[in-house]
């Protein structure tokens, strides 16, 4: 890590999939590092027993806004993430994704905190003319998980332009890896893969999915890349960075990768066709390149959790 790099560090959603992972890391890398976390998605096993952890909801800006003192750098992780529940019910997911992104960027402007990183998302380019995806392409959110994602980047610039708190924009296209939900409303696609085939069920593949292609990226990816957005001198005026591999596959490959059967389910709204990265821009501003690609994190995971 550089030399301009914090020592006091707060991870919202830090007992989360991506946040645990982030909080290991910095934890690792010698860090103090404070967690903030309501553990409505999150879980109370992931939390780095060496980081200081305050069971508390981003949504409620006086219960959180003390633990902002004295910290040098905020990742921003704690979201409700994902597509289908927004649209079933938008309302929890905005007060946590939109309202909770205020809240936090209030409390780390107030106190003084030198860069907040957000962890955004590739669900704000939604149907786009041509790929690969790239920073500077109009939005076209397509359900209201996306629109809250894109409101919190709108305000880290606000905040960046008008109150002098640098920030960073990290846009992530579909991670998976370890720690990441296996069941209920929150859960991934490689997570529900697994969890099917360990209980002996075939994977569920929706009827206009299974030539979907994504752009999956392994957490420990997009660990890094966030270590790097925090001592990198190159950023902290909102800069959008792409997080992604810049190569997707199908739904289909994917299954095809666990090796096990496959049934079709009728489709889901709200979802975009096809993510993918172009990931330039974080090789030039961070140093940043994908080390694991999909085929190797696949098998690593089945490994890992007696699926090989």
């Amino acid at each position: 890590m550089k030399k301009n790099s914090p020592e006091k560090v707060l991870v919202t959603g830090g007992a989360g999939f991506i946040g645990s992972n982030l909080v290991d890391a910095l934890v690792e890398e010698g860090l103090d590092v404070s967690i903030i976390d309501n553990l409505e998605t999150g879980q109370r096993g992931n939390i780095n027993p060496k980081a200081n952890f305050f069971q508390v909801d981003i949504r409620k800006y006086e219960e959180i806004a003390p633990i902002f003192e004295n910290i040098d750098c905020v990742l921003h992780l704690a979201a409700l993430p994902r597509i289908q529940p927004a649209i079933r019910d938008p309302f929890p997911a905005h007060h946590t994704n939109a309202t909770g992104t205020l809240n936090v960027l209030t409390a780390a402007q107030r106190a003084g905190v030198k860069r907040l990183i957000y962890s955004g998302s590739s669900s704000v380019y939604g149907k786009q003319s041509s790929l690969p995806f790239k920073e500077d392409m109009k939005p076209d959110p397509l359900n209201p998980y996306a629109v809250q994602k894109l409101v919190g980047e709108m305000y880290c610039r606000n905040f960046s332009e008008l109150y002098r708190l640098p920030t960073v924009i990290l846009r992530y296209f579909n991670v998976y890896g370890p720690r990441e939900i296996l069941e209920g409303a929150y859960a991934t696609v490689i997570g529900i893969f697994r969890q099917q085939l360990k209980q002996g069920l075939p994977m569920t593949i929706v009827a206009d999915g299974g030539e979907k292609t994504r752009d999956f990226t392994h957490v420990r990816d997009v660990v890094r890349a966030n270590i790097l957005a925090m001592g990198s001198d190159k950023v902290g005026k909102a800069e959008i960075i792409n997080i992604g591999t810049g190569k997707n596959y199908s739904i289909k490959e994917l299954a095809e990768m666990f090796r096990g059967p496959i049934e079709v389910i009728p489709p889901r709204p709200g979802e975009t066709v096809t993510t993918l990265a172009d990931n330039k821009k974080a090789k030039e501003l961070l140093g940043w390149e994908p080390t694991v690609d999909l085929p190797s994190g696949v098998e690593e995971l089945k490994k890992l959790h007696g699926l090989a």
